[in-house]
This record gives C-alpha cells, structure tokens and sequence, in this order.
C-alpha cells in the first residue's frame, strides 16, 4: 500500500474527488490511503497564521517555513518501518514537468508527502531543505498546489497493480485511439447552415480485426 498525505490549507477540497470510482475502490481495497493534513493544525500561535509578509518586500504572502517543517516532520515520524521509501514533494511552477514516466517511478515509493503551497509562494527554506524534489504540472499558474495533489495521486495510484480493473485498463489503452459509438450517423444541424453528416468510419463497421486493429495503429 502506498500512503499519500496531503499538506494544504484546504483539506476539503480533496473529500469529493477522492471518495468516487476508482481512487475510492483504491482505498477500500487498501491499495492507497489518501490523507489532507490541515497545515494550520502545525501551527504555534492563536491565529492560526500560515503565512507572512516577504524579506525585501513585493507583493502577497509567502507560507511560513515553521508550520511546513512541523507537518513534514510529524508525517515522517508516524512511519513505522525504517525500510519505508519516503519522498516529500513540493508542488511549483519550477519543478520537474510531470509526466508519466515520473507517475511510474513515484509509484515505487511507499509514502509521498505532498506540500500544496499557493501561487503568492512558499518560503525558499522549503524547497532547499525539506522538499526532496519540486513538481510542475505545466507551463501555467494555478491557485495552489491542492490540483497537482489531485493529478499526482490520480496517475500515480493507477500505477499500481490492482488498482484498475480489466475493463480500466481496456478503457485505459482504448483511450490511445479515437474511439466512437452508436448512432452510426449523427447529423448536425445548425440554423443557418446545410446539415452535417458526421460518421463512423467504415472500417470499425467491417467486422474485422485485423483491419481494425491495423487502423488503429495508424492513428
């Protein structure tokens, strides 16, 4: 079983889209465990504050370096054998650009603690002594790093053996090719113009595999 615990600052956002289809069957099968830690819950003052104005000024707030040390360390605390491959992961606009082959190698760990900092950024101290790497979901900003978290423990959870059924993994590899379905003939009409006629092509009609199969290796 591989475990995900999510450090952010809203926790529930993760409710929903984790406990639907396949992650959810993941978790009840004991193949994954998904964790939102609250990081004001690792914070010291009556306030709460995870965030702070930045040295030499400019815009926005920048996460405090203190809570994120106290979540991280709490979370490696709790691992119960010192064999456990663990890896921290800080999400931003500067890390590695995710892709598969990474998904693939993330899947070997036995625990990712995964940092969701937001776009006004995260204390440099983070990255340089606490993140074992830094993860980019693309050349865009977004609002915080709770979307990442979402794709990560997405692709990385279905590469592990068990976690997609045999119709997944059909549906998975069908996904490589354009895929259609009845009616055979839609037509569209638009106001205005001459209707359209859009069709399944010939082929996938024709009853053989084999012609099949050599056009969808040709897409």
């Amino acid at each position: 079983m591989i475990k995900f615990d999510i450090i952010t600052i809203f926790p529930r956002i993760f409710d929903s889209y984790f406990s639907e289809s396949i992650l959810k069957r993941a978790q009840e099968k004991r193949l994954i465990k998904v964790v939102a830690h609250n990081l004001r819950d690792f914070t010291t003052d009556k306030h709460h504050k995870v965030d702070d104005k930045p040295y030499g000024g400019g815009p926005g707030m920048v996460f405090k370096i203190e809570p994120i040390y106290r979540a991280v360390q709490f979370l490696k605390s709790k691992v119960k054998s010192k064999k456990s491959k663990v890896r921290t992961i800080l999400f931003s606009t500067r890390g590695k650009k995710f892709d598969a082959k990474t998904a693939k190698r993330l899947s070997r760990y036995d625990q990712l603690i995964l940092i969701c900092g937001r776009y006004e950024g995260v204390d440099e101290r983070a990255a340089k002594y606490i993140a074992d790497e830094e993860i980019s979901m693309g050349d865009y900003v977004l609002s915080g790093g709770e979307l990442p978290a979402m794709i990560l423990v997405d692709a990385v959870s279905r590469q592990i053996p068990g976690v997609l059924g045999k119709l997944e993994s059909l549906e998975e590899k069908r996904g490589s090719f354009p895929a259609y379905t009845r009616p055979e003939e839609f037509r569209a009409k638009v106001k205005g113009k001459r209707e359209k006629v859009w069709r399944v092509p010939k082929v996938l009609l024709s009853g053989s595999h084999k012609n099949i199969e050599k056009w969808r290796q040709n897409r």
